[in-house]
């Protein structure tokens, strides 16, 4: 019993060793981003500032005015209880 344990203990140990290096080698995400511009890919980054800038007009004709709202439901609410 004890000499399977020691074989199993040796082998996780040896499994380890192996492949520790391997996973924690670093990745290179800038290089993996330029690969796939190359390749056509979808640009992220061109989509985010397109959308960010669709955002900042939308903000700015469609902004809420939250303290009319609040003084409008105020005033709906001095009515009612009258």
């Amino acid at each position: 019993m004890k000499r399977i344990a020691l074989a199993v203990t040796a082998l996780t140990i040896a499994s380890i060793a192996v492949t520790a290096p391997a996973s924690h080698a670093a990745v290179d995400f800038d290089e993996l981003r330029r690969e796939n511009l190359d390749k056509d890919a979808v640009d992220f980054d061109e989509l985010r500032r397109e959308n960010l800038d669709k955002d900042a007009v939308y903000e700015v004709v469609a902004a809420v005015d939250f303290d009319e709202l609040r003084r409008e439901n105020l005033d709906k609410d001095a009515i009612a209880t009258v």
